[in-house]
């Protein structure tokens, strides 16, 4: 396996990706998507286009995950993470992982800020492993049309439907 740096010429290599990292998050919200690559596309190309840095890791000639980051100086966000379920538990995530700690560490920071979707317990259980954890962060919102909420989460003594 090798991290490599995704420019432009790469858009239509990681558009899958990006496809499938979308139709996940829609999943959480128990709304059910097809693979839009072209959208996939568009998107990456916004991010290198907006100076993101984009890695992914290639194995055996394909690309089985990717990272975007998005600089805030002195912070780093993690956009998007994202490793295709055949590839996952093999160390994919944290080599990308381990890049951006180590863009944040070049700019002085300790750590690297991430957003997640409640309902991704892998990504939480990820992060958890690698010493991150809850900071302060609750998006409150109306349900889309069509979205059934089925989960309802706990923060402090307040309960929320998702």
């Amino acid at each position: 396996m090798e991290l490599v740096e995704i420019g432009l010429k790469d858009a239509d290599r990681i558009a899958p990706l990006v496809a499938a990292f979308r139709m996940q998050l829609k999943a959480y919200k128990g709304i059910s998507a097809q693979p839009n690559i072209e959208a996939g596309k568009e998107e990456i190309i916004e991010f290198l286009n907006s100076g993101f840095p984009v890695y992914a890791v290639e194995d055996d000639g394909a690309l089985v995950g990717y990272i975007v980051c998005r600089i805030d100086e002195p912070c780093l966000w993690v956009e998007h993470i994202y490793v295709r379920e055949s590839s996952r538990r093999k160390g994919v995530a944290t080599m990308l992982f381990r890049k951006a700690e180590k863009i944040a560490a070049s700019m002085g920071e300790d750590t690297v800020y991430n957003f997640v979707h409640p309902n991704n317990e892998g990504m939480i259980r990820f992060l958890a492993s690698k010493g991150y954890t809850v900071l302060n962060m609750i998006e409150i919102r109306k349900p889309f049309k069509g979205e059934k909420l089925t989960t309802t989460i706990h923060v402090e003594k307040e309960a929320f439907d998702y």
